[in-house]
Parts: C-alpha cells; structure tokens; sequence
C-alpha cells in the first residue's frame, strides 16, 4: 500500500509538471478544482515576438524530421534560458515564439526590463545554436517588442490554451515582421517604458509604415550598460 500510494504521488507530480508547462500555475490551481477562469485585463505588459529569418526557405531544403530537431534545438537553448528572467512563455507557432511580462503574475514596472534583458539574450544565443544538417550555417532571430494594456485568459475546452487579446499583441507582431536579422525592435511605448533606469543602450530607427497602424517612430535595442549577454 505504501508503494502504491508513493507511485500515487510521483504519478500525480508528474502530472502535475507537465500541466504547469502549458499553463500558468495560478490558472492550472483553478482548473484542478474545476473553477472557472476568468478572464483578467492587465494595464500593462511588454509582449516579445521572434522568428527565424529565411525559416521557409531553410525549412524547404531540408526533412521534415530535420525542421523538428532544429526547432526543438533551438526551443531547449530558449526554454532554459529565459527561465532567468520573470517572463512567461506563451507559445510557439511554427518558428514563431512568443513571450510576455507583467502576467499572469504582475510585477509593477519591471515587465519592460525583463524582456529587453532577455531579448538581447535570446539573440545572441541563438547564434550556438547548432543545426546538425547545417553544420557551416548559423541561425538569425528576427525581434520585436512592444509595450501596452491586454486581456489574458484561457479559451478552449479540450486542449485549453492561455492566450492574449488586445491591439498590444498586434503591435508587437508588426514589430517583430517590420525588424532585421539579429535586431530588436522597439516600439516607442517601450522605449519609454526602458528610459526610467538609463540602463540600455538605444538607437533610434526613425518613423516607419507599420500595417494597420500608419507611421510609427520606432527603435532598435543594441544593448544594456550594465552588463553584456554571455554566450
């Protein structure tokens, strides 16, 4: 009986992990109890958005399998690496990966300069990522970060997902799609947001044509004073 229960136990931990991977572990709580999750505005949040530059034609020349190992590569070196920031990890879709702070657990001003550290992170590691049937290429991010007010809360019966709402999730996908290689873009919403400490480094890109927005003055994020990313 006691080793039943303890394999119980392990079952349910197991259990458990795998859910607080797909879910927050404050929505996760309320759906073992079978509550309802309501859906929650936040007044401000800063959303990343990446992807890989050239992905189509990459994905193109190589297997299926081949695409899988080299996303999956690329999504460990993420996954671990933005553990060391208070950020969390939306989703992934295809080559696209999408991370906010500032929810579900809000950190007052801190959500901007959690994602700008990890931005710059995330852009220089993904240079070490290998690609095993590309041993002379390397991968390039395309970055995009913008600051704003949106509602978060889980839609779906089977497989339910945590998603966000609102023009901020928008207007931090234009960034992402407008940016470079191996650049991160800001709107100025989060500009703002990084000038309260002075700890970046900034550079002003200039007024661009973003889709369904018009003109917006936006800038690139080089880097911050403080400390430099580590490969």
């Amino acid at each position: 009986l006691k080793e039943k229960t303890e394999d119980l136990r392990r079952e349910r931990r197991l259990a458990e992990d795998l859910l607080h991977q797909m879910l927050p572990k404050s929505v996760a709580r309320q759906l073992r109890k079978c509550q309802k999750v309501e859906a929650e505005n936040y007044d401000q949040v800063t959303i990343f958005f990446s992807d890989i530059v050239g992905f189509t034609s990459i994905a193109a020349s190589c297997t299926p399998l081949q695409v899988v190992e080299m996303l999956n590569n690329l999504y460990i070196c993420f996954d671990t690496r933005i553990e060391a920031y208070d950020v969390y990890k939306v989703e992934t879709i295809g080559d696209a990966y999408m991370v906010v702070s500032g929810l579900p657990e809000r950190n007052g001003t801190k959500h901007a300069d959690e994602i700008a550290k990890m931005s710059l992170d995330l852009v220089a590691a993904v240079r070490q990522v290998l690609v095993p049937h590309m041993p002379g290429g390397r991968l390039e991010l395309r970055a995009g970060v913008h600051t704003g007010p949106c509602v978060a809360g889980v839609v779906g019966y089977k497989m339910p997902r945590y998603c966000l709402f609102g023009d901020t999730v928008n207007t931090a996908s234009r960034m992402e799609s407008t940016s470079l290689p191996q650049k991160i873009h800001i709107s100025s919403a989060t500009y703002e947001a990084l000038l309260t400490d002075d700890a970046y480094e900034i550079e002003l890109r200039g007024e661009i044509e973003v889709k369904g927005k018009g003109k917006m003055q936006t800038y690139w994020l080089l880097g911050n004073k403080n400390y430099s990313v580590q490969n």
